[in-house]
This record gives structure tokens, C-alpha cells and sequence, in this order.
């Protein structure tokens, strides 16, 4: 009896292991989404900023956001991690470089975090791949 309620336990045990670990992973596929044609829309304090942007395999990034054109340098980190160093931005804000977390990905859109590189507060966005 003592060894069917050992191996009960650890049958338990296993199944409970096996669950927690299953819906801890989420699936991402950053690599999707290290070039192309993007569309995303920001909400910040209730406003909604929308924006274009292109990455290539050179490692460069050109958004078309209000009206304006910039271009920033791409550093990934990690598959799933980037560092966007803006290029001869005229506003001071604009010369602070990006930390940006993909968080979530689906075949054609990726969700993520942003926030000034040495700043706490992290925004969250959705961007979708548009070719």
C-alpha cells in the first residue's frame, strides 16, 4: 500500500511539473519579424500614434510617424531584444536610444514593450507585419 501511494504522489507530482512548465513558455518567433513592412499603433494617455516602418538585413530601421521620416540604427541583443539608436534626430527626445522587448508573436504580428534605454517606465504596443 505504502508504494502505491509513493508512486500516486509522484505520478502527481510529475503531472502538476508537467502543466506548470507548459503554461509558463509563450511561443515566439522574433525572428518573423527582424525585417519588412510594419503598421503599429500606439496608445499613450488615451491618444492613438500610428506609425510605418521599414527594417532591413542592414541593420536599419526608417518610421514614418506624424508626418516625419527618421531612421535608426538596429542592435538586437537577442532574438527577441533590440536597441534602436536614432540617426541624426534634430529633438533631444529623439536622440535617446529604444529598448525594445517583443513579448508576444503571431505568424503576421508581434506585441511589445519600449522604453528610453536606462528609463523604468515601459510602454506597450502591437505592431503587424504588412508584407
Amino acid at each position: 500500500m505504502e508504494v502505491i501511494k509513493k508512486i500516486s504522489s509522484l505520478c502527481i507530482l510529475l503531472i502538476l511539473i508537467s502543466l506548470s512548465n507548459s503554461c509558463d513558455e509563450i511561443e515566439r518567433n522574433c525572428n518573423l519579424f527582424k525585417t519588412g513592412m510594419f503598421y503599429s499603433e500606439i496608445n499613450y494617455d488615451g491618444v492613438v500614434f500610428s506609425s510605418t516602418f521599414t527594417r532591413n538585413d542592414k541593420n536599419l530601421q526608417i518610421e514614418k510617424f506624424q508626418g516625419k521620416i527618421d531612421s535608426s540604427k538596429v542592435r538586437w541583443i537577442n532574438d527577441c531584444e533590440m536597441v534602436l539608436s536614432p540617426i541624426n534626430s534634430k529633438k533631444l527626445s529623439g536622440k535617446k536610444n529604444i529598448l525594445i522587448k517583443i513579448l508576444t508573436t503571431t505568424d503576421t504580428s508581434y506585441s511589445y514593450e519600449y522604453s528610453f534605454v536606462g528609463e523604468n517606465k515601459k510602454l506597450k504596443a502591437v505592431a503587424v507585419k504588412i508584407n
